[in-house]
């Protein structure tokens, strides 16, 4: 990494990146994306999304690709009809695969369970009966609060087979989260169990729920699977999953429905207010999300096993998961727990197990194995991974490297993807066999995706120059809207750059020499200091790149000479030695910045801490280091993880000021 100097631009761009790996001879020859693709996209777009979307089976066929001329509401495939849980089940028995096994479940405390998409076809049809035998059918709405249990994918599929909206909520949320969530979109049905396993103890579930439906009268039943066989109090709404489903019959007729009929509502948790109910339809998302899956992860559904570490929670589950992995006919791996339950070489012993193949976490978990030590992953047998994927956040480039090293083999292409909740499938992204892969780079839009890097003026910046993040055509899988706020929808999303009809996603980004996207996090996040807005991504990944650091945090504080001042939290990795937080060991990192970036970067204080704040979901809460940064009461920390991680930053940083 060497120093580039400021472009004046709305980020400046302090990190360059040269490492490159091109794919091998072998992989590119056998590779599902081609180079021509990016041509073919550019040439004809809408003709480009169609062929994408005969991808699926199609009860009646579209008369128009595209619909924008409500913008910012678009409609895809107009006129089409399909179903969406028959394209993710019913056609891959009907074409002969019905004893493939499409999920290997894997329980927290060791159970396992493997699901062919016959078996799969049964189950689903079973919970679409009994949705129906409960009044629930097209364009109502079921809330859905469960472990990564089967169960849980079949909900999912049941409720797009009668044409119901779910809306997942992450099984971590409060009763109070829950229950916003549940009225926001009027639930008629919360689906749920009586507990989950989190780190090898169950944990109670359902007492939140009565908490959340007692406050949500629009829920007339809850339906509860049996999970951990803890005692819970039961109410007349109330339904046992095995004694209502298990009873159904096992076959079901699906309906098509309109390639715009939705399809689920998710929820973004923003730190404040009221939380966003993004509304995505059937036909454009699943087109997307079935291409993408595909392409980018390069699947061979005869002889891939997949894994995508996510929860349903979340909308990675919903599209690589759920809806993208089963409609290209996968074979994966779902896992109910926590990474070090019982240790914390559980991931390499599931992909040992399964011999899985392709394997897609968030950076915060690969810092996390990092931190841990590569003596873990090095004791099991990881060489049947052949692709790894990275979402969530930007990955720092040694991040990546140690990543592509220690559990790729040296050899396996890391396709890091952005996207977001918004967008429904991934939008930038590397087609491995087809590009040379940067670590720490998304790289370019897909084919048939727009995306670029603009100013304050909305004007696309050079090579070398930093700034936002926009998407400037329209995409099959975008959100149709916030659920019952029209205004708020246009106001978040199209209001910043209105007059050039972009969307504008809130990240910072840049471009590299070559013209490559470097993604640099929340604007939110971005650092002013003596005039320099500077990404914390960037301080970031050059602490990283440190032989001791695993993972670090930076915020920006107050600073009556320079504005801000730069305030790191790191992480050590394991094997780091004891006096790698002492005064020496800070001001070698501190200088380490300086060399990496430039001095206008070095932090003014690096503290060492045991954890960062995290949500549930992985995501670092820097609004509450910043908190601690300038000695303020921390705030509200009911969404994170571990809310004691604060308590330990706040007795450290009070007896470990770091001096110049």
């Amino acid at each position: 990494m060497t120093q580039s100097p400021g472009q004046g631009q709305a980020l400046d761009n302090l990190l360059t990146e040269s490492r490159t790996f091109p794919p091998s001879a072998e992989f590119a020859a056998q590779a599902n994306a081609r180079p021509e693709l990016y041509e073919e996209a550019k040439a004809d777009r809408e003709a480009f999304w169609a062929k994408q979307a005969e991808r699926l089976h199609w009860e009646t066929k579209w008369d128009q690709v595209l619909d924008w001329s409500n913008a910012p509401f678009a409609k895809w495939f107009v006129g089409g009809k399909l179903n969406v849980a028959y394209n993710c089940v019913d056609r891959h028995v009907e074409s002969g695969h019905g004893d493939q096994v499409a999920i290997h479940w894997e329980g927290e405390p060791g159970d396992s369970r493997a699901i062919t998409y016959a078996e799969l076809q049964r189950e689903v049809s079973k919970a679409a009966n009994a949705l129906a035998s409960l009044g629930i059918g097209a364009e109502d709405r079921v809330a859905i609060y469960m472990p990564m249990i089967p169960e849980a994918i079949f909900a999912m599929l049941a409720c797009a087979r009668v044409g119901a909206l779910h809306n997942v909520v992450f099984g971590g949320f409060s009763a109070e989260a829950l229950r916003t969530r549940i009225q926001d979109s009027a639930c008629r049905l919360v689906i749920t169990t009586d507990g989950q396993y989190r780190r090898g103890t169950p944990a109670p579930l359902k007492p939140a729920v009565d908490e959340a439906v007692a406050g949500a009268p629009s829920v007339e039943k809850v339906l509860v699977v049996k999970r951990t066989d803890t005692e819970v109090a039961w109410t007349d709404k109330d339904v046992w999953w095995h004694e209502l489903v298990d009873s159904q019959p096992d076959q079901h007729t699906p309906e098509a429905f309109d390639s715009e009929h939705p399809l689920f509502i998710l929820y973004t948790s923003g730190t404040t207010g009221k939380p966003k109910g993004i509304l995505h339809t059937s036909g454009g998302y699943l087109t997307q999300t079935s291409y993408t899956h595909h392409n980018v992860f390069d699947l061979k559904p005869d002889t891939d096993v997949y894994w995508c570490t996510a929860d349903i929670g979340w909308v990675t589950g919903h599209s690589y998961i759920v809806y993208g992995p089963l409609s290209n006919r996968v074979t994966q791996v779902v896992y109910e727990g926590t990474p070090n339950t019982p240790h914390e070489g559980r991931h390499w012993e599931i992909v040992q197990k399964y011999g899985v193949s392709i394997y897609y976490t968030a950076p915060t978990l690969i810092r996390t194995f990092m931190k841990w030590g590569a003596d873990i992953p090095a004791k099991y047998d990881l060489s049947s991974l052949r692709v790894l994927g990275s979402v969530g956040e930007p990955i720092n480039p040694e991040a990546w490297i140690w990543y592509r090293e220690n559990v790729g083999g040296g050899k396996a292409p890391i396709v890091d993807t952005w996207w977001q909740t918004e967008t429904g499938a991934i939008m930038i992204s590397p087609l491995p066999g087809v590009v040379s892969t940067k670590p720490g780079s998304a790289q370019r839009p897909l084919p048939g995706i727009g995306a670029k890097v603009v100013n304050d003026e909305g004007v696309e910046v050079e090579h070398g120059g930093g700034g936002y993040l926009v998407l400037d055509e329209p995409w099959p899988s975008m959100l149709r809207g916030i659920w019952g706020d029209e205004e708020r929808y246009r106001d978040t999303y199209w209001s910043r750059f209105g007059e050039q009809g972009f969307y504008f996603a809130g990240d910072g980004a840049k471009y590299d020499d070559d013209g490559d996207i470097w993604l640099l996090g929340r604007v939110d996040d971005v650092m002013n200091v003596s005039g320099h807005r500077i990404s914390t991504t960037e301080v970031e990944s050059a602490l990283v790149s440190h032989p001791t650091v695993a993972e670090a945090a930076v915020v920006g504080a107050s600073d009556a000479t320079t504005g801000q001042g730069i305030v790191a939290f790191v992480i050590l990795r394991g094997g780091a030695g004891d006096d790698a937080g002492g005064a020496e060991a800070i001001k070698a990192l501190r200088d380490h910045v300086a060399k990496e970036i430039g001095p206008i970067a070095k932090p003014r204080q690096i503290m060492v801490v045991p954890e960062l704040p995290k949500t549930r979901s992985g995501k670092i809460m820097r609004r509450l280091l910043r908190d601690v940064a300038e000695n303020r009461a921390v705030g509200d920390v009911t969404t994170l993880a571990d809310s004691s991680v604060m308590d330990l930053i706040s007795a450290g940083l009070q007896s470990d000021k770091s001096e110049d």
